[in-house]
């Protein structure tokens, strides 16, 4: 599919007529596929906590709400509501639903008839697989925070921003960053500082800041994961991630070529970027931590967005549709890499 994209970016321009047709059709089915492929998997180990999920929800049903279910309250109900009508099978085709879903409508409100790349930069993310599967509900929190960000009203930013923190609390770090953005206008400026202070911060500091951390409350059940020894397993850090920074310095790279260099100016983009950059700062500073991959998919939910949203709204740089391709393909392939070929 990536690489379709790639070739009829080479053959027609981004405006043409056929270009608007192609993406309309590919659009429909891309999200049709994803939606069942996701929804429709068996409850299989292979999908990690999805077994987890699945004991959960047949334990509701036989026993009741527990207390330690209400972690976060709002996932609470919505799995307890499932219990009382449909089957496990279809609890997941619904958890798909809401995790997918948003996106599209999100790409096909912002983007339009563009709409299409917008929403496989976004499914082609290294982590949209993982909490399709894995992290369920976090995945789900992150599609809602999205939503909220894409409503006009108040009311409804509000509703939204309410459901995604509901289903899991950790969506309170991206949140704040919004909310830094939109209530004290701190000047974007001031996040990209931010951002670059947090890695000499986080190589002189140690394992300073996740003892900090850990002291505020962050995030209840998952403080463990910034104190624990360290665990081995695929994301289990060893150290400082070299690797992983490089990876989420390049939305950063972006950013600052659209806003300084393109003097691209979009309300919505800025608050991306900047949510974008005060999480994966927070992610930075505790690199070190157990399954650190859970902190920073608190800012990599929307590092498609950072990359694209500019050029899916204006015209910014020579042979866009072609440039577009190549980002397509850049990004997934990095994807690829790590989900398919290391693995």
């Amino acid at each position: 599919m990536v690489v379709s994209i790639l070739l009829h970016s080479y053959s027609l321009p981004l405006i043409s007529i056929k270009t608007i047709r192609f993406n309309n059709v590919f659009g429909v089915c891309v999200f049709l596929f994803v939606l069942a492929y996701l929804g429709l998997r068996p409850i299989d180990g292979v999908f990690i906590d999805m077994t987890t999920y699945a004991r959960q929800f047949r334990r509701i049903q036989n026993e009741g709400l527990s207390f330690e279910s209400l972690n976060d309250p709002l996932y609470a109900v919505f799995l307890y509501l499932c219990t009382l009508f449909i089957s496990v099978k279809t609890f997941f085709l619904i958890c798909a639903f809401l995790y997918v879903v948003p996106l599209y409508i999100v790409c096909k409100k912002w983007f339009k008839e563009y709409s299409f790349y917008g929403f496989v930069i976004l499914i082609t993310t290294f982590t949209f697989w993982a909490y399709g599967i894995n992290g369920i509900r976090n995945g789900i929190a992150t599609s809602l925070f999205v939503f909220a960000l894409s409503r006009e009203s108040l009311r409804s930013k509000i509703i939204f921003f309410i459901l995604s923190i509901g289903f899991h609390k950790s969506m309170m770090l991206p949140l704040i960053g919004y909310l830094l953005t939109t209530n004290l206008n701190i000047k974007i400026k001031y996040f990209f500082y931010l951002w670059l202070a947090s890695i000499p911060l986080s190589l002189v500091g140690g394992g300073l800041w996740e003892q900090l951390f850990a002291s505020l409350g962050f995030d209840d059940e998952r403080l463990g994961y910034l104190t624990d020894e360290i665990v081995e397993g695929r994301f289990a850090s060893t150290g400082f991630r070299w690797d992983f920074l490089i990876f989420s310095a390049l939305p950063v790279l972006f950013g600052y070529f659209y806003v300084y260099k393109k003097k691209f100016v979009d309300n919505m983009y800025l608050i991306i970027l900047n949510t974008y950059l005060f999480a994966n700062a927070f992610w930075i500073l505790v690199i070190r931590a157990n399954f650190s991959n859970r902190f920073a998919y608190l800012s990599w939910f929307i590092m498609g967005l950072v990359i694209i949203y500019p050029l899916l709204k204006q015209r910014m740089v020579y042979q866009q549709h072609k440039k577009i391709g190549i980002i397509l393909l850049g990004y997934f392939s990095f994807t690829f890499l790590m989900n398919v070929i290391l693995t």
